[in-house]
């Protein structure tokens, strides 16, 4: 009988152990498709030429043949939200997915669904950068790219408007394309600095100059349901949002936890240090708490990967990369160290699902990336995904409550 009980305990010791046998994925190479970009921007763009044709690129990718993940809407819980927009030819994926936030949020607070002006923020931010540049005598970075807290200062400044009031296209556009336009911007600046020309009016003059004539001039007043409105009256007012109320997180073992630091990289060009730093195992439940009670997060990372896949439209982490258990706080930051894992895309969470293979997270994207699957502006990001490459988050304050009551006494 002891003999027995002794191999009985010997035997549940040893299934402890044993692991469960690894799904492994398969890296392919794979050639690259024309896509929504040169399908449709392209198309659309009337006031540049058409690129003209490279030699087709390969790319390492996962092979997904014979494999399934939830990409059917209808199983997620999901917020209520305006419809995906593309971004065009522009790199102004932090004013889309933070402004597709806002318009979440102030459907949360009023009930009511309001399609916000993208361009609005993209065109001020524009001036806060020239304003930059001219102060830091050249060195601050003056390109496209953002974070999506930027729209938080932006909104506190300038308010915002409507979708209708400024589209930020001009007669027959229809695609944005800033390429001319920053090109432009750039090169005038560059003027500057060459000339030792720091004039802060006269430089922020000439770049309003440039982005009323490639956008048009954003309105100092406009109508609502028959109510006209100030930008700020708007953003107080009517979409009852204040930007006091949003916080920023990260995760990074650089800098001390439960402290705010900044996040380095290029986009954040102001060099924002609001960025509360977060043990890893918090940063993933921010995500998790906040859609679970109802809010959406705004968030930027890295989407040039070989698990992101705009044709699937899904975002996982292959077995050839990491297995599972082994996503943790070190491998996280050994990419971001070695610049595996870079600052590229800004996007909106707007649904969640928990299957037995851990959350799954529904995306809503602007990039051409995002229009390339069957389901038009959405994707899919495995929890794994967001452990091991996103870097940034934006939520409202009750929706990181749990992290936050941690930090705030």
């Amino acid at each position: 009988m002891r003999f027995f009980t002794l191999l009985l305990t010997f035997s549940i010791i040893a299934s402890g152990f044993a692991q469960k046998p690894q799904t492994k994925d398969k890296a392919i190479y794979k050639e690259k498709q024309a896509g929504f970009y040169q399908n449709t921007i392209l198309k659309g763009i009337t006031t540049y030429q058409q690129e003209k044709k490279k030699a087709v690129p390969m790319y390492l990718a996962v092979d997904m043949e014979g494999k399934s993940f939830p990409t059917n809407p209808d199983d997620y819980t999901i917020l209520s939200h305006i419809g995906p927009i593309s971004q065009g030819s522009t790199g102004t994926c932090w004013g889309f997915s933070s402004t597709s936030f806002v318009e979440s949020e102030v459907a949360r607070i009023t009930g009511k669904k309001i399609a916000l002006s993208q361009m609005f923020v993209v065109y001020h931010e524009y001036i806060e950068k020239a304003r930059a540049y001219v102060q830091s005598r050249g060195t601050s970075n003056f390109s496209e790219g953002s974070e999506v807290n930027a729209t938080m200062g932006l909104l506190k400044k300038y308010g915002t408007v409507t979708k209708e009031a400024y589209t930020g296209l001009l007669g027959n556009q229809e695609i944005y394309d800033h390429r001319e336009m920053v090109n432009e911007m750039q090169s005038y600046l560059k003027t500057v600095k060459r000339d030792n020309f720091w004039n802060e009016k006269v430089v922020i003059e000439t770049i309003q100059d440039i982005l009323n004539h490639f956008m048009g001039e954003p309105p100092v007043k406009f109508s609502f349901e028959n109510q006209e409105y100030t930008p700020l009256d708007f953003l107080h007012k009517v979409l009852q949002f204040n930007p006091g109320d949003y916080y920023n997180f990260m995760s990074t073992t650089a800098q001390t936890y439960n402290e705010k630091g900044e996040l380095k990289v290029p986009d954040n060009w102001w060099h924002n240090n609001d960025y509360y730093n977060v043990p890893l195992d918090d940063f993933i439940s921010i995500f998790k708490y906040a859609l679970k009670n109802g809010y959406g997060v705004a968030f930027c990372g890295d989407v040039s990967e070989p698990g992101y896949d705009r044709y699937s439209e899904v975002g996982i982490i292959p077995s050839y990369d990491i297995p599972h258990d082994y996503i943790n706080e070190d491998s996280r930051e050994f990419r971001f160290y070695n610049r595996t894992t870079t600052d590229d895309h800004c996007m909106h969470v707007i649904g969640y699902v928990e299957r037995e293979d851990g959350w799954w997270f529904m995306i809503k994207d602007s990039s051409s990336a995002g229009f390339d699957g069957p389901h038009q502006g959405y994707l899919f990001l495995h929890e794994d995904y967001i452990k091991l490459k996103i870097l940034s988050a934006l939520v409202y304050k009750y929706g990181a409550k749990e992290v936050l009551d941690k930090i705030i006494k």
